[in-house]
Parts: structure tokens; C-alpha cells; sequence
């Protein structure tokens, strides 16, 4: 190695350790103490999520490491000081943490800009409920919010943990409560191939209401439990399998339909034209958890690519980055697409051996 390109190594490699270092005050200690959180995990959160040393004295917060980095933990924190300020939230944890760390993450297609612009979407975005205050978590949910407030058909396609359902019953549930709607339709396919439901126990209510349960959970997570059986009996919410949409016309309703992706194509016609005056439709589905019989089309794909550019609708397509369900789900998420990813090229490379060894055959 000659001097020069030893030189020029040993600058880059000084220029690459140097750390930036910069602080944030807040005028607030009280709201800074909440911001924190208990023995200051927001903040060792905010570290591991981020890479920068985080340390704080009082009201100061001290950051120190690449500058880029530097510049977004300190606009997380920042911006979640101004949510508690401005009475937004009342309380951050890691979960929270989390998800301002996955909103600041400049776009995949542009360089870091250092915009100081609300990246939670402000109060637009901030879906008000009985039991809480909601806000996306990552830029496809702050995407699919603003998709369902524009759209009156919106597609949430991706896998589990992602906020599909969820954020739609929440977004439901505060059209319910403004007055924008008159009532809320949840729905699923009521088994995952064919509906037959005669072989479980109970009456049809007994039957149907296992497969119905993550729609029920969502509503007792934005509604108080004696508010949901009331709305319930009076017809204001109304969970239903897809087998009793047909025939109706849902007028003035916020209509959600879960587990799409295993629905034929027959029958997610039949629920997409269901929507009445002065509704609003939301499908949620993952096109790799499809459990209709072998070489049944899933009516999820088959309406993705029918209507999908018909103007009205929108398509917001999540992946594992979007997984707001606890770390380990994220994980999982990206062990089972690494998986499904190497099976793929083991089937590819296979299918090439084969067909070489069949074009020597054919030689000889």
C-alpha cells in the first residue's frame, strides 16, 4: 500500500468515527419527565432505534452521532414533545417511540432533507375515538389514513401486524361518532373456504362469531364495552359474514371487509357492489395467507387487478417495515419472506437443471 492511499484510508476511516453532536431543551420538565418515560426507556429506546447516545440532564437532551441520524432523533423528539404539549397524546412508551422513529425515516427514493414538517400528519390524521386517540405508525399507515378520509374504496393489502383492520375500525368508529355515517358493517369471509359453518355447535350466532372475533376486538379497543352492545342492538354496528351481504345495498355506512384475500371472485364482486350513497368501503387482506382451495383465484387479487385504477379507488400495499405488533412479530415476518424468498430460487434453480437435462436428452 503506498503512503498516499494509506493517508486517504486513514482520513476516511477518522471521517466515518466522528460524531456530531447536538441538544435539544424543553421548556416543559414535566412534559419532558412523560417524554422520557419510566428510568428513561423512551430515550434508550430512542437509542437502539436510531444509533445515536442519548442523554439527558433535566430538561436537556443530548445527542450525539452520525449527523443524519442526530438530525431525526432529534426531530422524534421533538415533534413528540409538541404532540403532549398540544394535548395530542397523553403519555409516550416505546410503541410510540417506535413509530416516530419509522415515520422520520427519510423516503427510500429521496435524500434526507431535514424537513422539519409534521411528520405525524397533524390532527387530520389523528383518529379520534371513545377510548383513545389513534396515529399512523409508519408512512404506509399515515398513507392509508389519508387514503381512507379521500377515497370511498380503499385496499389495505399486506401481511399481519401492519394496522390494516384495526385502523379501519378505528377510522369507522370516528365516522360513527362525528355523525358521517349512520352505522358501521364489519365483515369477513365467515370460514376461510366455502362457509360451511353447519358443523359447529350453537346457533348461527355461535357458529359465526369465532371467525368474527378480531373484528369485535378492535371495536372494544376504540369503543367501551356497554357502547358497543348498545350500537350493536340498535343496528348502528352490525357484524356480519359475507354470505349476508348479499342483496342488500349499504347506504350511509362505513363498510369494512377483513380477510379479503379469501374471498372468490364472485363474491368480492358481490360485496364491492354493495356500496350505497354517501358510504365508505375499506378491503383489508394478505395475498400470502390465501387458504381458498387449490386453484381458486382469491377475489382480493382478482379486484386488484380489475379496478384498481378506477378513479375513486386506492391500493396501499404494506410490507414487514410496517409491523406495529411487538418486535419479535417483525422478526417473524421477515424470517418467513427470507424463506418463502429461498424456496422460490430453489424451485427456479431446480426447474433449470431440469429442462437442461432434458434439452441433452433431446441433443443425444
Amino acid at each position: 500500500m503506498t503512503a498516499t492511499s494509506a493517508k486517504a484510508k486513514n482520513t476516511a476511516k477518522a471521517k466515518s468515527s466522528t460524531k456530531d453532536t447536538d441538544q435539544i431543551e424543553f421548556a416543559d420538565n414535566a412534559l419532558a419527565q412523560l417524554l422520557y418515560g419510566p428510568q428513561a426507556e423512551n430515550l434508550t429506546r430512542l437509542s437502539e432505534g436510531t444509533g445515536v447516545q442519548v442523554s439527558s440532564r433535566g430538561s436537556v437532551v443530548t445527542l450525539a452521532g452520525q449527523g443524519p441520524k442526530v438530525a431525526q432523533a432529534k426531530k422524534v423528539l421533538g415533534q413528540l414533545y409538541a404532540r403532549l404539549r398540544d394535548k395530542e397524546i397523553d403519555h409516550v412508551d416505546v410503541e410510540t417511540v417506535d413509530g416516530a422513529i419509522r415515520l422520520s425515516e427519510p423516503d427510500e427514493a429521496d435524500p434526507w432533507t431535514g424537513q422539519t414538517k409534521d411528520m405525524f400528519g397533524g390532527s387530520r390524521l389523528t383518529i379520534q375515538t371513545k377510548k383513545r386517540r389513534i396515529s399512523p405508525r409508519s408512512k404506509r399507515q399515515k398513507d392509508y389514513v389519508e387514503a381512507m378520509l379521500d377515497h370511498e374504496l380503499v385496499f389495505g393489502i399486506g401481511p399481519a401486524g401492519t394496522g390494516k383492520t384495526y385502523l379501519a375500525v378505528a377510522m369507522a368508529v370516528q365516522s360513527l361518532i362525528q355523525g358521517q355515517v349512520d352505522r358501521i358493517v364489519l365483515s369477513r369471509p365467515a370460514v376461510e373456504a366455502g362457509e360451511r359453518l353447519g358443523f359447529l355447535p350453537g346457533d348461527l350466532k355461535d357458529k359465526v362469531d369465532p371467525y368474527l372475533r378480531p373484528l369485535y376486538d378492535a371495536l372494544h379497543d376504540t369503543l367501551p364495552g356497554d357502547v358497543v352492545i348498545k350500537r350493536m342492538e340498535s343496528g348502528e354496528i352490525e357484524v356480519a359474514p359475507l354470505a349476508f351481504m348479499r342483496g342488500r345495498t349499504l347506504a350511509h355506512a362505513f363498510v369494512i371487509l377483513d380477510e379479503a384475500q379469501n374471498t372468490t371472485a364472485m363474491q368480492m364482486k358481490m360485496f364491492l357492489t354493495r356500496l350505497g350513497e354517501g358510504s365508505r368501503m375499506v378491503v383489508t387482506g394478505d395475498l400470502t395467507q390465501v387458504d381458498l382451495p387449490d386453484g381458486t383465484k382469491s377475489g382480493l387479487r382478482d379486484a386488484l387487478e380489475t379496478i384498481a385504477d378506477v378513479k375513486g379507488v386506492a391500493t396501499i400495499k404494506f410490507d414487514q417495515r410496517d409491523v406495529v405488533r411487538h418486535a419479535l412479530v417483525t422478526k417473524i415476518v421477515q424470517a418467513y419472506d427470507a424463506a418463502d424468498a429461498l424456496r422460490d430460487r430453489l424451485k427456479k434453480g431446480y426447474r433449470g437443471i431440469k429442462d437442461e437435462g432434458q434439452g441433452d436428452d433431446s441433443t443425444a
